[in-house]
Formats: C-alpha cells, sequence, structure tokens
C-alpha cells in the first residue's frame, strides 16, 4: 500500500523550530527525488524544498533558504524537514511527495506560526 505519512507539525512562535517527518510505504523510496510542498489558505501548493535520492543535492525555495532543511534516512523510507526561525508566513499545511511522478497527497501536518 502506496502511503505519505506527515507528521510533527503544530503551533509555534516566531523564531521557533520544528521539524516535520514523513514517513513513506510501498514504493521504492531510495530511488525517488523526494520533496515538501506547503499550502496556506487561499494560496496554491508551493514547492519547499528537495532533495536527491542520495542526498547529495538540495534545492530551496528563496523564501525559507538558510532556514529550513530537507534531510532523508533511506532506511527509514523517510524525508524529514527542519525549520529554523519560523515565520508567520511560513503557515500552512505541509506535504511531502515524489518529484515528477507524484503520488496521492498524504494528509499533511498543519504549522502554525504565531504569538
Amino acid at each position: 500500500q502506496v502511503q505519505l505519512v506527515e507528521s510533527g507539525g503544530g503551533l509555534v512562535q516566531p523564531g521557533g523550530s520544528l521539524r516535520l517527518s514523513c514517513a513513506t510505504s510501498g514504493f521504492s523510496f531510495s530511488s525517488y527525488v523526494m520533496t515538501w510542498y506547503r499550502q496556506a489558505p487561499g494560496k496554491e501548493r508551493e514547492l519547499v524544498a528537495r532533495i536527491s535520492a542520495g542526498s547529495k543535492i538540495t534545492n530551496y525555495a528563496d523564501s525559507v533558504k538558510g532556514r529550513f532543511t530537507i534531510s532523508r534516512d533511506n532506511a527509514k523510507n523517510t524525508v524529514y524537514l527542519q525549520m529554523n526561525s519560523l515565520k508567520p508566513e511560513d503557515t500552512a499545511v505541509y506535504y511531502c511527495n515524489r518529484w515528477l511522478t507524484p503520488l496521492a497527497w498524504g494528509q499533511g501536518t498543519q504549522v502554525t506560526v504565531s504569538s
């Protein structure tokens, strides 16, 4: 069964940190470039970060560069997003997925940055 299960979101104050996890199953995780997307209320889903299959190459949206770090553990079929120096504009539902050959979207994990 193919699954993407995001977790780790929550309510955090501006300047705080969160670490998101995405546990996957049902496909050959280590063969795929993986991504994190986010969707804020009333906005389109946007690409936040991308990581190559072997973790050597990472890419970030300009809005999160220097604050967010994507990583993966191929032994655990899991991709992570470390988010530091969070801002209110980072508030969104965060999703993971494969790059170029996306699966059905998971439920996402809500991140709310507010004082």
